[in-house]
């Protein structure tokens, strides 16, 4: 049963971190996108 809770709670704690690595990386793309030298979508053809 110790062995159970203790996969739970790994589990729970990869989830927590995945989570906070996504989330810094949608931040660092949305300084990227906001620091960016050219405009993002207004490409000429």
């Amino acid at each position: 049963m110790k062995k159970l809770i203790l996969l739970a709670l790994a589990a729970f704690g990869g989830l927590v971190a995945y989570r906070r690595w996504q989330a810094a990386q949608a931040e660092e793309d949305l300084w990227i996108e906001a620091t960016s030298a050219e405009p993002v979508g207004n490409s000429v053809s």
